[in-house]
C-alpha cells in the first residue's frame, strides 16, 4: 500500500514537487553550460520595477516600549501617577497579569527625548545613534497586531499567522525570488547570545514549503560558526564529498520509488552544507573588515555572538547576495526593571543600528537593501503593578506600537501615522502588519496576492487573506 504522500508524488507529478524538481533541473543545466547556478524563484518574480534585491529584519524580540524610545508624549507627564482615563482604556482586555490590579496608573517616559534631521524628529536620548540617522529611516508609528502574548505575536510577525505550522517572511521571500548566491543560503538567521527567550527553530521555519526555503541558523560557537557544519575529527573534505556522494545516489533511488519531492530538498540541502564548508569562514571572519568599518559598529563587532558583530555579519551575508537576514536580539521583555534594561539594551543595540544603515548607505547598497527594525508589539503607557521610584514596567501592547524601515525605496526622514495622545491605539493610518508585508513584498517587485503555495487545497499567501501595499510609506 502506497501512502497519500507517494500517491500524489506519482499522480501529480509533481504538482506538490515542481519547484524541487525545477531547482534541481536549474542547478544541472547551469552545470553542463560549465557555470554554476543556483535555483531560481517562482515565475514571474520580481515584477516590474523592484526597488529592492534582499531583507535585513532587525527583530527585537521581547517588545520593546515605543512610549519611550520613538513615540514621543510629552503630555504625559501631567497625567504620570493617575489612572488611565476609562475614556482611553474603554473595554480593552490586556493579559492576565494586570487584569487583577486595582488601577493602571499612567507612566510618563523617565528619559528625555531630542529632535533630529531635518523634520526635527523626537527620539529618546537612549537612543543618539539613531537620531543622528533619523533622515535615512521611516519611523512608522501606527504598527498594529492581533496577538498579545509574546510566542504567538513573534509567530504572527514572522509568518502572518499566530499559528505555527507556516512558513515565515524568509522562507516566503526565497521561494518567490529564489537565490544569487551560490554557496550560502537564500535565508540566514542571526541569533545574538545576549537575552532571553521566546524563539524557536519554527520561527525561521519553511512550514509547508519545501524544506530547502527555511532559515540556516548561524551561531557564535568559535570555530563552528554554523552548527554541525564542521566535518568529524579525522574526515577530511575528499572523504566528506565521498560520502554525501554516496548519499545522494541512496536518496536518489529512494526518491524514484517513493516519488517524495522533500527527498530533493534534502539532496540540494546537502550539497549547499558542502560549498558552505570552504564558504562561511571567511564569511564570518571579520578581521579583514577596515579599521574604520569595526569602529563604526563598535567594540562589540570584533566579538562574535554579540549583536553589533551579527548586524556586521548582516552586511557581508547582503554583499554575498542573501536575499533575507533575521537578526534577533532578545531581552525587551520589561514587565519589570524598566529603569535598568531600557538603558541597557537600547546602548547594546543603537549604535549597531545605525552603523548598518550608514554602511549601507556609504557602499551604495541601502538603494536596494530594506532594512526593518521592530517588535512583536508595544508596551502599554500604564504600569504593570505599582510604580516605585527605582523600579516599574509596561505590560504587553498589541493595539498601536512603532517600527521603522529604511532603504529600498522607503521614505528616508518620514515619520508615518499617528498614536492618541496616550500611545494608546492609533488615531491617523494604522499599519497591520499584513499591511506591513504587502508593502515590504511590493518594494521587492512581488504582488503579495500572488506569491502563492497550493496545501491541503488552499493557496496560501504571507499575507493571508488581509494586506495592502501602503502607498505613504514607499518614495
Amino acid at each position: 500500500m502506497q501512502t497519500r504522500r507517494q500517491f500524489l508524488g506519482k499522480t501529480a507529478a509533481g504538482a506538490l514537487g515542481l519547484t524541487a524538481f525545477r531547482d534541481l533541473l536549474v542547478r544541472d543545466l547551469g552545470a553542463a553550460a560549465g557555470r554554476r547556478s543556483n535555483p531560481a524563484g517562482v515565475s514571474g518574480f520580481p515584477g516590474n520595477n523592484p526597488k529592492a534585491k534582499r531583507v535585513i529584519f532587525l527583530f527585537q524580540a521581547g517588545a520593546p516600549s515605543q512610549i519611550d524610545l520613538l513615540d514621543y508624549k510629552p503630555g504625559l507627564k501631567k497625567w504620570h501617577g493617575t489612572d488611565l482615563p476609562q475614556s482611553v482604556k474603554g473595554d480593552t482586555k490586556f493579559t492576565g497579569m494586570v487584569n487583577g490590579q486595582d488601577g493602571f496608573p499612567v507612566v510618563a517616559s523617565p528619559w528625555g527625548f531630542s529632535q533630529y534631521g531635518k523634520n526635527g524628529t523626537w527620539v529618546s536620548d537612549l537612543m543618539p545613534h539613531l537620531g543622528s540617522i533619523v533622515d535615512e529611516i521611516c519611523i512608522i508609528k501606527s504598527v498594529i497586531t492581533t496577538q498579545v502574548d509574546h510566542d504567538n505575536a513573534i509567530t504572527y510577525m514572522q509568518t502572518g499567522h499566530q499559528l505555527s505550522g507556516r512558513p515565515c517572511a524568509g522562507a516566503w521571500l526565497s521561494y518567490g525570488l529564489g537565490s544569487v548566491c551560490d554557496d550560502l543560503p537564500a535565508f540566514v538567521v542571526l541569533v545574538p547570545d545576549k537575552g532571553n527567550a521566546f524563539l524557536h527553530d519554527r520561527h525561521w521555519g519553511s512550514g509547508f514549503l519545501p524544506s530547502r526555503y527555511q532559515g540556516v541558523r548561524f551561531g557564535a560557537t568559535p570555530g563552528e560558526p554554523v552548527p554541525f557544519l564542521n566535518n568529524p575529527k579525522g574526515i577530511d573534505s575528499k572523504s566528506r564529498r565521498r560520502t554525501l556522494d554516496d548519499i545522494r545516489a541512496f536518496n536518489a533511488l529512494h526518491r524514484d520509488t517513493v516519488h517524495d519531492p522533500e527527498i530533493d530538498a534534502r539532496i540540494a540541502q546537502y550539497e549547499m552544507a558542502f560549498r558552505m564548508q570552504t564558504s562561511v569562514p571567511g564569511l564570518t571572519d571579520v578581521s579583514d573588515e577596515p579599521e574604520s568599518i569595526l569602529k563604526l559598529y563598535g567594540e562589540d563587532a570584533r566579538t562574535p555572538g554579540t549583536y553589533a558583530y551579527q548586524c556586521l555579519l548582516a552586511r557581508r551575508l547582503a554583499e554575498r547576495g542573501v536575499r533575507f537576514t533575521q537578526v534577533f536580539q532578545r531581552g525587551w521583555d520589561h514587565h519589570e526593571g524598566l529603569l535598568e534594561k531600557m538603558p541597557e539594551y537600547s546602548a547594546y543595540t543603537d549604535r549597531a543600528n545605525a552603523a548598518l544603515v550608514l554602511d549601507l548607505k556609504q557602499r551604495g547598497m541601502l538603494d536596494d537593501t530594506v532594512v526593518v527594525w521592530g517588535g512583536e508589539f508595544g508596551r502599554t503607557v500604564f504600569s504593570q503593578g505599582d510604580i516605585h521610584k527605582d523600579n516599574f514596567g509596561r505590560e504587553h501592547h498589541p493595539y498601536v506600537f512603532t517600527m521603522w524601515a529604511a532603504g529600498g525605496g522607503f521614505k528616508p526622514g518620514a515619520a508615518y501615522g499617528e498614536s492618541d495622545d496616550f500611545s494608546f491605539r492609533p488615531v491617523l493610518d494604522p499599519v497591520p502588519v499584513h499591511d506591513l508585508y504587502a508593502t515590504l513584498l511590493h518594494q521587492l517587485g512581488i504582488d503579495h496576492k500572488a506569491l502563492t503555495y497550493r496545501f491541503q487545497g488552499r493557496d496560501y499567501r504571507l499575507t493571508d487573506l488581509a494586506g495592502n501595499v501602503v502607498r505613504g510609506l514607499v518614495a
